[in-house]
């Protein structure tokens, strides 16, 4: 793509519905982008081939990542609103790399759930009762039954 350069990335891979591109600035070596060639905005809006090949294209790209830069894994991102166009980061991530997986404001702190599993919220933002989640896991179901 034109725009690669100001982008600073490079194109390493592509198909008839997506491009991998990886950084050439940034703060770790192999934190690529996976976008359709086909102008989409949200993942919500795949469909057709780009839908039917997105799982598969996603899973190759991040071992691909994973191999070529001893990542211990690949943190998936998605985000939308700052780019009218569909675009998915990979991070690699190692032991003392830059990235981690909290995605939340705000200082981040450590709960031990009665279960024993411990999970990471917020100071801003504490979790949330369990009846309100469970609404909207229902609310969820109900509209990917429609």
């Amino acid at each position: 793509m034109d725009a690669d350069p100001d982008l600073m990335r490079v194109q390493v891979w592509e198909d008839e519905n997506w491009r991998l591109t990886t950084a050439v600035v940034g703060e770790a070596p192999g934190f690529s982008f996976l976008e359709p060639k086909r102008h989409i905005r949200y993942v919500h809006e795949l469909d057709g081939e780009a839908a039917a090949t997105f799982g598969t294209v996603l899973a190759e790209s991040t071992a691909a990542i994973k191999e070529a830069t001893g990542a211990e894994l690949v943190y998936v991102y998605i985000f939308g609103g700052s780019f009218d166009h569909l675009h998915v980061h990979l991070a690699p991530q190692a032991a003392d790399g830059p990235f981690n997986d909290c995605m939340l404001k705000g200082a981040i702190v450590e709960k031990v759930l009665d279960n024993g599993a411990v999970v990471q919220s917020s100071e801003d933002y504490p979790l949330l009762p369990d009846a309100d989640l469970r609404d909207a896991a229902e609310a969820v179901r109900a509209a990917r039954s429609r």
